[in-house]
């Protein structure tokens, strides 16, 4: 407390004004280290002697913020982000995934993704591509999704030649060998029978309503390979797909933290001029289809009460998702799509959390504060360059099913019924929360960069993004839902489907004014 006073805390005699701005510039006289020596007659608010002038670092103007594309000869696309820190993620994106496997045997995109980073012309191994990204603290990764094949690796920026030159080899030169294929399959037989036996049934479910929504076409192919199609898929398979898709005007090297110019020399000195290890001989051509959206229902009959075992274990539940056709994320109503989805929220019922965490959205205050035998009830929204699916997970008891649909098609309707300014303004601040905070991650920033790049040669800022999202009105929400549900609907059942409403009575539902399924009547219960 004598310190503090000594510096003109409360409590402290009054002075005049000089005599404390001498007394903080010449700290306190008299005072001594335990070992008898002097302080300095240093203050820390005024200058160091003998010190130069701190330079911090600034924004200057936009080009701070803006991602630079260069296009190479051979139309391969370089993209950088600039982002402060000594590492860097790098990666190659390839506009190649399931829904291009229509000429194809479905899963080559599921096998690629596990091969990835295994040996290549350069390196004997797997073990060796880890231990030279080791010497640059690197790691890497691969993930395929209906649309694009991602191969990124994060590592200090000052082995960012290294890290090209290793994911060039990686992309461009997998050896493929048959021991590695052989490993593969195990390993993708594995996950299918885990996906099977998980309690989480939302990626299986994810599976059947993009098969439901856009049958036999494009983003309905199946993204994990099915078991018959393991043992056919070898290497002749994987070079012919490649030889199609895995062209540099299909792919974009996209990098964050790095100088623009050192990754455009990298990638003309690792990417420019190279020959696959595929060649370039006659290929079947590119799938360019669009997808057609159809609408439908699967069903799959599943016994759900031994899924998970134990002291607690999970009730048997019967799950259902339920949706519509949005829109692509190259079209202006996308923002108010993914303002409702965000309005519309929801999670499971055993939740924790306030207002952060989407207690305030539709589906918890209509649906699971309500409804206290609902296990679930979430809402996505999936968007693709030429469509999308918002839709609905829901899960309760078995017996329960058909009130569970009545009230999901119930929130449905309600969706083109009033928007409030309250619950509007959450949802867009929620949204624009949730997207800043995100891109505070280099490797999400990566992605984003690497994603739009692809999809439309250019990207929107955040700062952009904030500003189309604060502009939704409760007009925008209205048509685009008013728009939606003239669609078919889509469906994915799983687990007990004994009280399941049919199909038709759902479509019904869904094209009425208030949401709810014809009445049954029955002389026994």
């Amino acid at each position: 407390s004598a310190l503090y006073r000594s510096w003109g805390g409360r409590g402290a005699p009054a002075r005049p004004d000089g005599a404390l701005a001498a007394r903080r510039c010449g700290l306190a006289a008299g005072r001594s280290y335990s070992g008898g020596g002097a302080y300095p007659s240093v203050s820390l608010t005024c200058p160091l002697p003998g010190v130069p002038k701190a330079v911090f670092a600034a924004a200057q103007g936009r080009e701070r913020f803006e991602t630079r594309v260069t296009v190479l000869e051979n139309g391969l696309r370089v993209a950088s982000q600039k982002k402060f820190g000594q590492f860097c993620t790098v990666g190659i994106l390839v506009n190649s995934g399931s829904r291009h496997e229509a000429k194809y045997l479905s899963g080559i995109s599921h096998f690629l993704e596990k091969l990835a980073f295994s040996s290549t012309a350069q390196f004997g191994s797997k073990d060796e591509i880890l231990l030279t990204l080791e010497k640059h603290g690197g790691i890497c990764d691969c993930q395929a999704s209906r649309d694009t094949i991602m191969y990124a690796v994060s590592a200090d920026a000052r082995g960012l030649d290294t890290v090209v030159n290793l994911l060039a080899d990686v992309a461009l030169q997998p050896r493929l060998s048959d021991e590695e294929i052989e490993m593969t399959r195990t390993a993708i037989r594995f996950e299918l029978e885990d996906l099977n036996m998980r309690p989480d049934p939302e990626p299986l479910l994810t599976e059947m309503i993009h098969a439901a929504a856009f049958r036999d076409n494009t983003v309905g192919l199946n993204r994990f390979c099915p078991v018959e199609n393991t043992d056919k898929i070898d290497r002749d398979v994987l070079h012919s797909y490649l030889r199609s898709y895995y062209t540099p005007d299909r792919m974009v090297l996209a990098g964050v933290g790095i100088e623009h110019e050192q990754l455009v020399e990298c990638a003309r000195k690792y990417l420019l001029g190279v020959e696959p290890v595929w060649g370039t001989g006659q290929s079947r051509g590119v799938d360019r289809s669009v997808a057609q959206y159809t609408g439908g229902i699967i069903k799959v009959e599943k016994d759900m009460s031994d899924v998970s075992l134990g002291p607690t274990p999970i009730p048997e539940l019967t799950h259902i998702m339920i949706g519509l056709e949005s829109c692509s994320f190259l079209e202006e109503d996308f923002i108010p799509f993914a303002v409702l989805n965000m309005m519309m929220g929801g999670g499971g019922s055993f939740s924790a959390g306030g207002p952060g965490k989407g207690m305030f959205t539709r589906l918890y205050l209509n649906v699971l504060n309500r409804h206290h035998w609902m296990y679930n009830a979430t809402s996505y929204h999936h968007s693709y360059e030429d469509t999308g699916l918002l839709c609905i997970h829901a899960s309760a008891d078995p017996k329960q099913v058909r009130e569970m649909v009545e009230i999901i098609t119930r929130e449905f309707i309600l969706m083109a019924g009033a928007v409030g300014e309250v619950e509007l303004e959450r949802a867009k601040t929620q949204l624009k929360s949730m997207l800043m905070m995100n891109l505070e991650s280099r490797p999400v920033i990566f992605e984003d960069v690497g994603r739009q790049v692809l999809a439309t040669n250019t990207r929107k800022l955040p700062h952009e993004l904030c500003a189309l999202i604060s502009e939704v009105k409760p007009a925008d929400i209205k048509r685009v839902v008013t728009k939606m549900l003239r669609k078919k609907p889509a469906v994915a059942a799983l687990g007990d489907l004994t009280d399941l409403p049919s199909y038709e009575h759902i479509q019904g539902a869904l094209s009425s004014k208030d949401g709810r399924l014809p009445r049954l009547y029955r002389l026994f219960r």
